[in-house]
């Protein structure tokens, strides 16, 4: 094959966060004491029926979901984006790292205030779910994995593994006619890149997926 380098329009870099487009969701955990935290994320995919999210192990968060084993991932739309950005530079933990606050974040107790958002009962999950926000994902934890190491009390960050257990949406974002589809169309998911909120564009074309069954998946 020919070397065709001197065509390449690519340099390499080295950038300092890998955030290329995710979606944004805010994370609902419960804490030994049965506390309730509410933390934003953007580090979450989802294969078939289980949620992988990553998580700073050291977090409120990744405490909570390491003692207690539930979640609610509860995702926004463009529209929701306020709730999402008063969060921001908050950390459950009631102490404080250097490197966060030097950054500037703050602890905060009661981040439901904060936000300005309500709690509702989930079915199968003690954590609560956001009223206001559209989605809610509730699961418990299948598997912690440490990354970089193997051990899961010396990990940084971790992979969490969520078997989803109960799946909320508005009734506005229900495909008609169809009791367990959501209409693409009407679903405009708050996504994060570089740290920056963007929606969705139009639909950029057709795609063969979308002509699978659901019954495909399961």
């Amino acid at each position: 094959m020919p070397n065709l380098t001197h065509l390449d329009p690519h340099r390499p870099i080295a950038p300092a966060i890998l955030y290329f487009g995710t979606p944004v969701a805010l994370l609902t955990t419960v804490d030994d004491t049965g506390h309730p935290n509410i933390a934003p994320n953007s580090s979450v995919w989802w294969l078939g029926q289980t949620a992988v999210v990553g998580i700073a192990a050291n977090s409120q968060t990744g405490r909570n979901l390491i003692a207690t084993r539930e979640v609610v991932i509860n995702l926004p739309s463009e529209r929701e984006v306020d709730f999402v950005d008063r969060l921001a530079l908050t950390t459950g933990r009631p102490e404080v790292s250097a490197r966060k606050r030097a950054a500037g974040y703050r602890p905060v107790r009661d981040k439901f205030g904060l936000a300005d958002l309500t709690p509702l009962d989930a079915e199968t999950v003690e954590p609560p779910r956001l009223a206001e926000l559209p989605v809610h994902l509730e699961g418990t934890v299948r598997a912690l994995h440490p990354l970089g190491g193997t051990d899961v009390a010396q990990a940084s960050v971790l992979a969490v593994e969520i078997a989803i257990t109960r799946v909320h949406v508005r009734d506005s974002l229900r495909l008609p006619g169809h009791a367990n589809r959501i209409d693409p169309d009407r679903w405009r998911p708050l996504l994060l890149s570089f740290q920056r909120f963007f929606g969705l564009g139009d639909e950029v074309m057709p795609s063969r997926l979308a002509s699978i069954d659901e019954e495909w998946y399961r």
